[in-house]
């Protein structure tokens, strides 16, 4: 495999090697290729004077200076030199002077735009870990900034971690990543360049590199942005992973490159001559696609036709001519409505911004289009690379006389894409990377960060979700209620009772929406924990691992003991008499608790015997007692219905039944319904002075342990009595708790419901809904 490096046209990509490039269109303006054995020629022969460059960075020095033509140049100068003097007499395995792969990394960077400091510290990335230079010596000499991004790219001894170092560093890494992304774009550049060279290395040891590139750093190239490296490491890893089917790919490339007719040519013409005729100053280019895109249109469509091997890319100045342009196909030509997508508008979570559409040519052949700036193609390109150095001041702003600089200057990141210096407004931090750092800190071992980070980077669609206080949530597409607890709240979510999501109550594992309004339901008891089925929804490694962490720590806790304690305090419930307390399993004085937030948009209301009656719900006892209504008719015996449990001040009427007894319901009640359609005639009965009553209410919670417990503790600090107590199986993590509660006072309904509500866990008390059996 080929070990040279190029060095391609403005605005700067790195190009794949001739072993995984496909056949491009010329470009107009390009550099001539570097040979590698030259520059350690050079590296080791040519001058290192102070008052010159040396020849060996001639061309990093081109490179950087056509991005950057007022840099000072004297700090690659230095780097080189100490380089170059510490790694003398080392070779690489292809048989270069080592000093060759610290230049061939440090052309890509500066290929990609890079500023200087991060070239000077990819001049310097192997001098700690490979020869006598310490990080001492290069913080003096280079400065502090210098001196981190060589630290963070520094590996850890396998003498001292074992079979732990490559993960150990990978973390490592990605900590000081998290201060400045800068450390990722050396380690990628880095690895491209290893890859190019990996031909000389055992198939087997080429094999497990080729893994690491494709499970880790690819998918870091993507999130951070950097297009030019991640398809030249995608194509790469191809042919090493693939090879039948990167030479089939390479065959189907060829062959369309000696077809007579393009497609894409003649419709780049054609789309010129729209531009032209528009007055829109555009550049419109052929855009290869790279093997492993041929590869995955090939999979999706079947046989390709020419359209299919590339794409026209359209370069304007300004954001307006990029809709211009758009506008301009889609009348003069055909456009597939269906392909259009505006990343401009709503920007990819990795920097890339550009319109997306498709026309169909008069073959029915359809040639896909990019349309963006220059500057978004820069980015779109080189991603954080192309951002610079991201503590540099915005134009205007001029940093104190203290003002720290380097990763002590970064201020508190955040996930809110609406921020003012949210990710998107300052994409160097991405909400990604912060949740990343989050989780790796609770990693037990590094077999568990390792396989952890692996799942978490093939997760690469993102959503927002957004807080009751408009502030958002950025998590992996899939994510669920639990994600989101333990995304806002951290460990703390594991006192999270429920959610409501879009204004409705929902279960924890409900899978969110982007753009879903998600409030979460804490409760305040320190009892609160975690249920082993919340692994089963968890789909972030920051739920996943939190999680683990507190089953491990309480391996016979967390294992959904709500329906256990429903059986038991059901069976202690039932054998209470009224007025008497039941037996009880959980902590006592707890009281009723109120928690930190209440569901959004539940409508139920603080007073109202029936305000939220539910189909279904069963009353749990049939009362007889002869209390509280008067009736009209003179001797007769009053009973209130059980089916319906009326009590003041709800609106009655009453039947004769037999042995002169009059029941009493409530006039909703199905069974009034049922006797007047029989012709049973109807005993006007009203409320009397005495206000004691009995009522069965349905209390709807979210299952915990010791929740049934708080709710009768709650009742009976109320001063009620429990009759009888249900407690049906938890379904969905979801309890109905049935109470037939004697009362002392009417009156006093509206406030035990309020209490009731108070117990963390429950989110609706209400009446019980008549039944449809006989009075």
């Amino acid at each position: 495999m080929s070990a040279e490096a190029t060095n391609p046209a403005s605005p700067g990509p790195v190009t794949a090697t001739a072993a995984a490039e496909p056949p491009a269109a010329p470009r107009r303006r390009t550099r001539p290729r570097i040979d590698l054995r030259r520059l350690g020629r050079a590296a080791l022969l040519g001058t290192t004077s102070r008052d010159r460059l040396p020849d060996a960075i001639g061309h990093v020095a081109d490179a950087h200076r056509a991005h950057h033509p007022d840099a000072d140049l004297e700090p690659l100068r230095h780097a080189y030199v100490l380089a170059e003097s510490s790694h003398r007499g080392q070779m690489r395995k292809s048989g270069e002077p080592y000093i060759t792969h610290p230049l061939a990394v440090t052309l890509i960077l500066a290929e990609l735009g890079a500023e200087t400091t991060t070239l000077t510290a990819a001049l310097l990335h192997d001098t700690v870990e490979d020869t006598d230079v310490t990080l001492d010596q290069v913080g003096e000499q280079f400065g502090e900034e210098v001196r981190y991004l060589v630290d963070g790219v520094t590996k850890l001894e396998k003498v001292d971690y074992g079979a732990a170092a490559e993960p150990e560093t990978f973390r490592k890494m990605l900590v000081a990543t998290g201060d400045d992304v800068r450390v990722m774009s050396i380690k990628l550049a880095d690895r491209l360049h290893n890859m190019r060279t990996l031909g000389v290395m055992r198939p087997e040891k080429q094999a497990r590199i080729a893994k690491v590139t494709r499970d880790v750093l690819i998918p870091l190239a993507e999130r951070l942005g950097v297009q030019a490296l991640k398809t030249e490491l995608e194509d790469l890893v191809f042919a090493i992973l693939h090879p039948e089917e990167h030479a089939r790919t390479r065959e189907m490339i060829a062959g369309n490159a000696a077809r007579p007719d393009d497609p894409l040519a003649e419709t780049t013409e054609e789309v010129r001559a729209v531009l032209r005729d528009a007055n829109i100053p555009a550049e419109v280019l052929i855009r290869p696609r790279h093997f492993v895109s041929v590869h995955r249109v090939a999979r999706k469509r079947g046989q390709l036709r020419g359209a299919d091997f590339g794409r026209l890319l359209v370069l304007v100045n300004e954001d307006a001519d990029c809709y211009a342009v758009l506008g301009e196909l889609h009348t003069c030509m055909t456009p597939v409505v269906s392909e259009f997508k505006d990343f401009i508008a709503v920007p990819k979570f990795n920097l890339y911004q550009s319109l997306h559409t498709a026309v169909a040519r008069a073959d029915g052949q359809v040639v896909e289009v990019l349309i963006r700036t220059h500057q978004m193609h820069q980015v779109a390109e080189a991603g954080v690379v192309a951002l610079g150095n991201p503590y540099t001041p915005h134009p205007g702003e001029q940093p104190g006389p203290s003002a720290p600089s380097g990763p002590a200057a970064r201020p508190e990141a955040t996930d809110d894409p609406t921020a003012a210096d949210g990710e998107r407004a300052d994409p160097t931090r991405p909400g990604w990377l912060s949740r990343l750092l989050e989780w790796q800190r609770g990693a037990p071992d590094p077999d568990t960060f390792w396989s952890t980070l692996r799942e978490d980077l093939a997760q690469d669609r993102e959503i927002a979700v957004f807080r009751p206080d408009g502030g958002a949530l950025t998590l992996p597409e899939g994510s669920t209620c639990v994600d989101a607890a333990y995304a806002q709240y951290g460990e703390d979510a594991h006192a999270c009772i429920g959610a409501s999501v879009n204004g409705r109550l929902a279960t924890l594992s409900t899978v969110l929406k982007d753009g879903d309004t998600v409030q979460l339901l804490m409760g305040q008891d320190p009892a609160s924990e975690p249920s082993r089925e919340w692994l089963e929804h968890a789909h972030t490694p920051a739920a996943r691992i939190a999680i683990q962490r507190w089953l491990a720590a309480h391996p016979t806790d967390g294992d959904g003991k709500d329906g256990e304690d429903a059986k038991d305090g059901d069976r202690a419930a039932g054998g209470d008499g009224p007025g008497e307390r039941p037996g009880r399993r959980g902590r006592a004085g707890a009281g009723a608790r109120t928690g930190r937030s209440a569901p959004a948009g539940t409508g139920r209301p603080d007073s109202g015997p029936a305000a939220a009656d539910r189909p279904g719900a069963a009353s749990g006892a049939t009362v007889t007692a002869t209390i509280g209504a008067a009736v009209d008719r003179a001797g007769a015996t009053v009973r209130l219905a059980g089916c319906c449990t009326p009590v003041p001040p709800d609106e009655v009427t009453g039947f004769a039944v037999r042995g002169g007894v009059v029941t009493v319901h409530r006039v909703e009640c199905p069974v009034v319904a049922r006797m007047k359609s029989g012709g049973r005639p109807e005993v006007g009965v009203r409320w009397g002075d005495t206000t004691e009553c009995r009522v069965t209410l349905i209390a709807e919670s979210f299952g915990r342990p010791g929740l049934l417990a708080d709710l009768t503790e709650v009742i009976a600090m109320e001063g009620v009595a429990i009759v009888s107590a249900t407690v049906g199986a938890p379904n969905q993590q979801q309890v109905r708790h049935t109470y037939t509660l004697q009362l002392p006072d009417a009156a006093h309904l509206p406030a035990l419901m309020r209490a009731m509500r108070g117990v963390p866990g429950v989110y609706d008390v209400s009446r019980a809904r008549p039944q449809t059996a006989g009075a």
